[in-house]
């Protein structure tokens, strides 16, 4: 019998990972609307409603490890990559504005905040779903092999 802990289970690391990126990402747009008072744009609205749920599916996916939670959180995470590269996109101004859904209310490419200078809140999301979608496609591809 040996004193060393077993190992923790890399898959469950990275479900860990992918929970704490977005719980991360869903308090930080709660704090950036209702403690700075930054109107959200029509595409952070959609952003969020991809983003919450991930914080719930992948938190009842850890405890117990329920590895099919991959399944539910994958294409949720894709669906908000995909808005968050429309996003980043449009207020970079590579897609013109022209192009932009938000028509009514706080624009598309209201600008904030930029985090070290460079890195706007459509750029975060992006970053995080990114990072969200690559974990869970590592941990797919683990389960398959």
């Amino acid at each position: 019998m040996t004193d060393r802990p077993e190992a923790l289970d890399p898959n469950w690391l990275l479900l860990f990972a992918a929970w704490l990126i977005t719980t991360v990402a869903a308090l930080g747009s709660l704090f950036f609307s209702e403690v700075m008072e930054f109107a959200p744009c029509s595409l952070c609205w959609y952003q969020r409603m991809f983003m919450y749920p991930l914080v719930i599916v992948l938190g009842v996916g850890l405890f117990p490890v329920d590895r099919s939670s991959v399944r539910f959180a994958l294409p949720l995470a894709v669906g908000g990559w995909l808005v968050a590269a429309y996003h980043t996109l449009l207020y970079e101004g590579v897609i013109p504005e022209s192009a932009s859904p938000c028509r009514q209310g706080v624009s598309c490419k209201e600008q904030y905040i930029e985090v070290l200078g460079f890195l706007s809140i459509p750029a975060l999301s992006l970053l995080a779903f990114t990072a969200v979608v690559a974990a869970l496609v590592v941990v797919r591809k683990r389960l398959k092999a």
